[in-house]
């Protein structure tokens, strides 16, 4: 007779971190065991699902709108549950990873919200993961001042009052941890990321008069969001607090998503707080899908695609539209200028561009937006102010003028703009730059003055992928193809080699995220997502 399965995780091939037993409690996981048990075999079924959507995508070539769940749309009557009041006024909202530093400048930007983020800004190093909670229970528990070892600069945080309300963002449902296991099986990561949280900090948020709130990122349909609310009911329960504390906003950054944004706020409806409307994930989320489309679906160089294309509109109207007609908040898409201390002319037009952006989303109806750097809050808060006054949020602004179509969100062709040469070597430039930091354990990383995260890599690797594929003509003569990303990809190594020198170049992993790159970018088989293969080179 085989031995029995453990019935505790064990922690497996991970050195020890200092306080990890404050965050790695046998109770704590338990808990993350239960989750595992109870709901990574309907994770896995809805993987497999994805990979049967795709495969149907390929062979139309489209989406509408699912008659199955049209009953859905067309009632009126039903909304999310009330906002509850650390989570009415979201009108800024900034974002990054949970590393100490940044965790109490998010808290003390002015924002109202910070996204603590294990998703896109966070590489999920086993250390990462363990101390970004620790930070979190430090930060509630106001134990986490923090001195630069650099700078000699001491960090705190204002008072209570003055501090942004966090909604966390574990990883999506593809990654992995391969530090936890039952039975020699790896829990997902967004069962170890929102599992010890919620065991560790759901009560002591309500005790702070908040709770425990919730990004979901890279959701693909509305049954993965019924997945998440059946988790919630569950937890809920589990930790004898009452249904309906937990609080979910769900980021609209796939293209599948965009198709069922009702459906999945239904799902949600006692836990839905919002949608987001993310924009280089929901760009990396149409190559992927359609491209086997021909050219009528290849995308233009990444910063040609602007919230203002037409696909990119309907896009967002539909999701502001979708938002308020149940109640729920709309919140637009990230600002991820990084200022320069040294060039005051960049910040100048980059903070006009900023300022543009976010008048137009609050304009649209939008309840609140997001930025990656503090200094940007006072430009957003600005926009939305001037729209909202003293109201928290405008999702009495129904937008019941929008109408949109299910070809407008794939109308891809109707932007007037191609790929570039110029866009090839950006694509490359910062993908190897990106990547490499990532290996580091670096998810967030200023890139030529923007913040990048991995939805960053995604895009610009997609764009690669598609341009060879679809045997893009540049506006030089040359065709895409491997031959010449390989070129391009050489000379950005020797770039980058000049530029840090020698010893500084050897010392990162610079070679490793060029063949990386590469690899994803070339591979005829196009890898679902970087990071999983990226997931097997980071320790």
């Amino acid at each position: 007779m085989s031995a029995p399965a453990p019935s505790t995780l064990a922690i497996v091939d991970a050195e020890p971190l200092p306080r990890q037993e404050e965050v790695l409690t046998d109770a704590a996981l338990a808990f993350v065991a239960e989750l595992h048990r109870q709901f990574t075999p309907r994770r896995n079924e809805l993987l497999a699902r994805r990979g049967e959507r795709r495969a149907e995508i390929a062979r139309t070539s489209t989406l509408d709108f699912l008659p199955e769940t049209a009953a859905v749309r067309a009632d009126d009557s039903w909304k999310v549950a009330p906002a509850p009041a650390a989570l009415n006024d979201r009108r800024v909202e900034i974002t990054g990873p949970t590393d100490r530093k940044m965790t109490i400048n998010a808290l003390n930007s002015g924002a109202k919200v910070w996204l603590a983020d294990f998703e896109d800004a966070s590489a999920p190093t086993w250390e990462n993961v363990v101390l970004g909670q620790l930070n979190l229970t430090d930060a509630y528990e106001r134990r986490i001042d923090f001195t630069d070892p650099r700078s000699g600069k001491p960090y705190a945080l204002k008072s209570p009052d003055e501090l942004a309300t966090v909604v966390m963002r574990p990883r999506g449902w593809h990654l992995e941890e391969r530090h936890l296991q039952l039975g020699g099986v790896s829990v997902p990561g967004a069962l170890v990321d929102f599992g010890l949280y919620f065991f560790h900090n759901a009560q002591r948020l309500i005790d702070l008069g908040k709770g425990p709130y919730f990004y979901l990122p890279k959701t693909e349909s509305h049954l993965e969001a019924r997945l998440w609310n059946d988790i919630f009911v569950f937890a809920q329960d589990y930790v004898g607090i009452p249904q309906g504390t937990v609080r979910a906003t769900v980021l609209i950054e796939t293209i599948t998503a965009a198709y069922e944004m009702e459906e999945i706020l239904y799902e949600l409806r006692d836990h839905a707080s919002g949608l987001n409307a993310g924009r280089w994930d929901y760009l990396f989320s149409i190559v992927k899908n359609f491209r086997d489309g021909g050219a009528k679906f290849v995308l233009p160089d990444r910063n040609a695609v602007t919230m203002t294309a037409p696909f990119m509109r309907a896009y967002t109207e539909l999701l502001v539209r979708t938002c308020h007609k149940r109640g729920a908040h709309a919140i637009g898409g990230m600002a991820a200028f990084i200022p320069s201390r040294r060039d005051a002319e960049v910040n100048k037009v980059a903070f006009e561009k900023v300022k543009a952006d976010k008048d137009r989303e609050a304009h649209d109806g939008f309840d609140g937006s997001w930025v990656a750097h503090p200094d940007l809050v006072p430009i957003a808060l600005a926009s939305f102010d001037a729209v909202l006054g003293e109201k928290p949020n405008q999702k009495d602004r129904l937008r019941e003028d929008v109408s949109v179509a299910p070809g407008d969100l794939i109308a891809i062709d109707t932007l007037d703009a191609s790929p570039t040469y110029d866009g090839l070597r950006n694509a490359v430039a910062v993908g190897i730059r990106y990547i490499e930091a990532w290996l580091r354990g670096l998810g967030a990383v200023a890139i030529f003055n923007l913040m990048e995260d991995a939805a960053t890599a995604e895009i610009s690797r997609s764009q690669i992928w598609q341009w060879i594929n679809a045997d893009v003509v540049f506006e030089n003569g040359e065709h895409a193809t491997a031959d010449l990303a390989r070129k391009v990809a050489a000379e950005e190594l020797t770039a980058i080699r000049e530029e840090i020198g020698e010893e500084t170049f050897t010392a990162g992993k610079w070679q490793q995220a060029h063949d990386l790159l590469l690899q994803v970018s070339l591979d005829q088989d196009y890898a679902d997502f970087l990071t999983l293969p990226a997931y097997e080179q980071l320790r």
